[in-house]
């Protein structure tokens, strides 16, 4: 009887209930963490750390419930859905990006939610209804077996509360110890979530957002002077040889989206190159093929790229600068160029709305947007996920571009080689991969198919005689082919497996530099996104010593050795650093000393926190260079092909250089 009554009353218990809530929830996170997060666990005190991790979350959300005495079940019913949907949510978001989901990038949604849901759509799977199984098993427990519980007391959720804050700080005591400043100076959100777990990140996250929003306010002119001080001794000067070849030159950037440049003289087992045109470029001589050059883009991808291309600081750890920092003052390269006489407009065929770039635009300089409004986009065969397909955007922009006032600075943005890859019947008749992953596969038709368009892009400016009077730049704006999906990128690279150092070295996106009348040829020094404007502005003969970046010049015979990534890593001719470790870059191989990494990486902290200091604390506004007049966006109106899409406050403009 004794046995009967004391099963009875557990039965009866809300802590019985709870307890059954925090193991079923740990179970499915822990779950989680080994089959889809690639978080880079190397010992036994990371893998202790990772199964108690999810812990203490569990204990304090679930624990929320006890809050009430009339409701609690069904409060830790919802909770627990809550939590399940913030996990599902990155995981879906993990298995594309390799990365989780911030504050920003909810605020990234609400401007591009209607044109990201084909692509969730292929990240989802049947078997994911796992995620949610805790909180149908305890809807099916609270309806039978916990059906009549007795109203919990409200000092169990002070004990449950106490319980929790002590298990996560035993967790963050451990995880400082293995990885010290790990608050402070993680640049990569694997880290935190490896060290404290999905939703304790999420907490931090929210705090550093408040942190960074209220970073503005504080700010004052002075703090722009340690980052002065830090541009004069990196500058990097023009070479001689190549500054001003391109003075008065027309400009041309085309961003290639998603495309890497392992597809550079790729071929298919039947021997087809994929991309024949781009690899005509790399070795005809006549164009820079910059071959180790690496994308640095972080949640904003494209807009990410723009925003370093053009700008030449580093975008957001947490989000994306088009979306949150659309209100600051940059000196952007279309805004210099504006300035100096040129024209600029930019070809999207998507809305302008998208990437919030109908905002950002204006602050950025741009005289003219060209957006999914001046296409047909009813045309059947136009339109694909994200907006018009790559052979009639460029049919349809060059009639437009023809009208655009010289000297022009323009950039084209393309879409149809963008996940999840598929093409339409009748886009290409080229084959696809066969490694047994449909989205690697695709990916060959996709690049395919863009490099078909830019060679009838590039026969059209030839006919119209703006290819010799143009600099033409080409770049992959980021990565195509996330983590997820190494296995099949093995075999498509013919190796084992993907290291950590390879890894790294597929980060690397084409750039091709076409300058009328300058020999070119293929280029090894490493470079990244940030070096791009430096590069332009000195090929045009404008110097840029007195402008707040971070760029280094790929063309002067003092570029620095190195670039970096956006989570802190970097590459360099001789070391490699993946995830807090020292490579050797020749051989893959650990580093016997991990030393090795320190002085570079001194710097890329430094330059990852002064960058982050210019625009979370908006510093250009306090900063103006000689002779630059700060943009006023107002002065910019996108109204559409019926409306005027130009500048509204006209100047004259005299094509100056310097």
């Amino acid at each position: 009887m004794e046995k009967i009554g004391l099963l009875k009353k557990i039965k009866n218990s809300h802590l019985t209930f709870f307890a059954i809530a925090v193991f079923l929830f740990w179970i499915k996170t822990y779950v989680a963490y080994q089959n889809v997060f690639k978080l880079g666990i190397s010992d036994n005190l990371q893998k202790f750390l990772l199964a108690i991790n999810p812990i203490s979350s569990a204990l304090l959300f679930l624990g929320l419930a006890f809050l009430s005495k009339k409701h609690t079940k069904k409060i830790m019913i919802i909770i627990n859905f809550i939590l399940s949907f913030l996990l599902y949510a990155n995981i879906v978001y993990y298995r594309f990006f390799s990365d989780f989901i911030t504050v920003p990038v909810l605020m990234q949604a609400k401007s591009n939610a209607g044109d990201l849901g084909s692509s969730a759509a292929n990240l989802m799977s049947f078997t994911d209804v796992f995620y949610f199984s805790d909180t149908i098993i305890l809807i099916i427990l609270a309806l039978t077996i916990f059906k009549k519980v007795v109203s919990p007391k409200r000092s169990g959720f002070k004990m449950i509360f106490l319980f929790a804050v002590t298990v996560f700080l035993f967790n963050l005591g451990l995880a400082e110890k293995d990885r010290p400043q790990l608050l402070s100076r993680s640049f990569d959100r694997n880290y935190l979530v490896k060290y404290l777990g999905a939703y304790n990140f999420t907490i931090f996250d929210i705090i550093q957002n408040i942190e960074a929003t209220s970073q503005r306010a504080m700010a004052s002119s002075s703090d722009i002077t340690n980052i002065e001080n830090y541009r004069n001794s990196t500058y990097t000067p023009p070479n001689p040889v190549y500054f001003g070849k391109a003075k008065g030159m027309n400009v041309i950037y085309v961003s290639m989206e998603s495309f890497q440049n392992f597809m550079i003289d790729y071929r298919m087992p039947n021997g087809q190159l994929v991309t024949p045109f781009l690899d005509s470029l790399a070795h005809d001589g006549n164009t820079f093929y910059f071959d180790h050059f690496y994308h640095q883009t972080g949640q904003g991808k494209t807009s990410d790229a723009e925003f370093l291309m053009e700008n030449s600081l580093y975008p957001l750890s947490s989000g994306a600068v088009f979306i949150n920092k659309d209100q600051n003052t940059y000196q952007a390269a279309p805004a210099i160029l504006d300035q100096k006489g040129y024209t600029t407009a930019v070809f999207h065929g998507n809305y302008k709305t998208f990437w919030n770039r109908n905002s950002m635009y204006k602050q950025l300089g741009y005289d003219q947007f060209f957006d999914a409004s001046y296409f047909d986009m009813t045309k059947p065969g136009n339109v694909k996920n994200y907006g018009m397909k790559d052979i009639p955007f460029f049919q349809e922009s060059v009639p437009m571009l023809e009208q655009v006032k010289q000297p022009f600075y323009t950039k084209f943005i393309t879409l149809s080689n963008h996940f999840p890859f598929e093409m339409d019947p009748g886009d290409t008749n080229f084959p696809a991969g066969n490694t047994g992953d449909q989205i690697v596969d695709d990916y060959f038709q996709s690049a395919h198919y863009m490099d078909e368009a830019l060679k009838q892009f590039f026969d059209q400016l030839k006919k119209d005689g703006l290819y010799d009077k143009s600099i033409i730049i080409l770049y992959g704006d980021h990565y195509g082919l996330s983590s997820a999906h190494y296995t099949a990128m093995a075999k498509v690279l013919g190796v084992p497996k993907i290291t950590p150092v390879m890894d790294a070295k597929l980060q690397q996106t084409p750039l091709f530099i076409h300058v009328p009348g300058v020999k070119g040829g293929v280029q090894h020094q490493i470079g990244g996104e940030v070096d791009v404007r430096p590069t332009l502005l000195h090929l045009l003969g404008i110097d840029t010593k007195n402008y707040i970046e971070f760029g280094s010049d790929l063309l002067s015979p003092q570029h620095r050795d190195w670039a970096l990534f956006r989570n802190g890593d970097f590459v360099s001719n001789k070391v490699i650093q993946v995830s807090g470790k020292c490579y050797d870059s020749n051989t893959g191989n650990l580093m016997t000393d991990q030393s090795s990494c320190k002085p570079i990486n001194n710097q890329v902290i430094n330059e990852l926190d002064m960058s982050d200091k210019v625009v979370n604390q908006d510093l250009l506004r306090f900063y103006t260079p000689p002779g630059f007049k700060p943009v006023n966006p107002n002065d910019y109106q996108y109204l559409g092909p019926k409306g005027k899409n130009q500048k509204q406050v006209q100047t004259t403009k005299v094509p100056t250089g310097e």
